[in-house]
């Protein structure tokens, strides 16, 4: 497969997945929205991913660009049938896209947190093999309130009722992160909306607080991001079928 994966921030990209892909022999091409970067043709390309990001889905004065982001998606899954993924801001995008609607966290989730699977997600193809409860990284302060016609929640937690979601038989997103790396917390803490997320969440020590929780969880992250990886590319040879 030939992916298009659009960035908001350089240093939040596709993590351990990036190794799956090589290993299988898939390509991918980043745009970097955040860096002014155009949005190409969806021709030529089989999939697409869109990662997470600081800003929010609302943020289109501040972030012009996310007006058409959210039609570039809407496009690729609902109009083209492309498999898709969507990871934080990703997930929330494609809510947005089709028809959802996405507002402040009432709490933040901030932390190695665990996540539930639904009924349906349980029994669907992109968390097979995943236990009934997992563990993500969180690191949002906004989440998807209404998810749009047709979508189906795969997995939920307290604090937040859509951790995962499917739309049709190729679109699929999450929202915390399995794809974490030994440098993901590094990486991502200076960013500023992160770095004040963290502050308040977790105290002046945040940082070295989360990173050693995904220290200590970094097998089992490796052990998730493979099985969902190699889940999601059934789902997307299942929609290129259909």
């Amino acid at each position: 497969m030939n992916l298009l994966v659009l960035q908001h921030e350089r240093v939040e990209h596709p993590g351990s997945f990036r190794d799956y892909l090589k290993e299988d022999g898939h390509t991918w091409d980043a745009v970097h929205l955040n860096e002014g970067e155009p949005l190409p043709s969806l021709d030529g390309y089989d999939g697409l991913w869109v990662l997470g990001g600081p800003m929010d889905v609302w943020q289109e004065k501040e972030h012009p660009w996310l007006v058409h982001e959210k039609r570039f998606i809407k496009e690729a899954v609902e109009q083209r049938g492309m498999p898709y993924f969507g990871l934080c801001l990703g997930h929330q995008l494609l809510a947005e896209a089709l028809g959802g609607s996405v507002g402040p966290s009432e709490t933040p989730e901030i932390g190695v947190l665990d996540v539930q699977l639904t009924e349906v997600g349980a029994t669907g193809v992109l968390l097979d093999g995943v236990p009934e409860k997992f563990p993500c990284l969180q690191w949002h302060s906004a989440e998807i309130k209404t998810m749009p016609a047709g979508a189906a929640c795969l997995a939920t937690s307290p604090a937040c009722a859509v951790q995962a979601m499917s739309w049709g038989p190729r679109a699929y997103s999450l929202q915390g992160h399995v794809e974490v790396q030994s440098d993901t917390v590094d990486n991502w803490k200076d960013i500023p909306a992160y770095k004040k997320a963290l502050i308040n969440a977790l105290g002046d020590d945040g940082a070295a607080k989360l990173s050693d929780d995904c220290a200590t969880h970094i097998d089992t992250f490796a052990t998730l991001s493979e099985r969902i990886y190699i889940n999601w590319l059934q789902t997307s040879a299942q929609g290129i079928r259909s």
